[in-house]
């Protein structure tokens, strides 16, 4: 079983940056693609970024693309989700989210593990 733990979330202004971090337990983590889903009140979780077990790919929505940048860090069994120029509608509770397999993906159901959450808001 592998246990996701995200940190990072917090309260900023509009424009600011901030990074989230996701560290993974278990081996193997480089044969996992992660991806970063965010859900903000009265409204269904959605993707924002994803990224293979290897590092090569990664996937943005298109609210997020150019604004955030996933990575990872295989050595440290952590996923990070970069957000820049971050807006108020960004405000959401942030969740990292793990596949069995390296292939990345941008729907929730090819996801076999997820994390707690982290609260991001951005004020106006």
């Amino acid at each position: 079983q592998v246990q996701l733990v995200e940190s990072g979330g917090g309260l900023v202004q509009a424009g600011d940056s901030l990074r989230l971090s996701c560290a993974a337990s278990g081996r193997t983590f480089n044969t996992k693609a992660m991806g970063w889903f965010r859900q903000a009140p009265g409204k269904e979780r959605e993707f924002v970024a994803a990224i293979s077990g290897s590092g090569v790919s990664t996937y943005y929505s298109d609210s997020v693309k150019g604004r955030f940048t996933i990575s990872r860090d295989n050595a440290k069994n952590t996923v990070y989700l970069q957000m820049n120029s971050l807006k108020p509608e960004d405000t959401a509770v942030y969740y990292c989210a793990g596949k069995s397999r390296p292939v990345a993906g941008k729907s929730r159901d090819e996801y076999d593990y997820w994390g707690q959450g982290t609260q991001v808001t951005v004020s106006s």
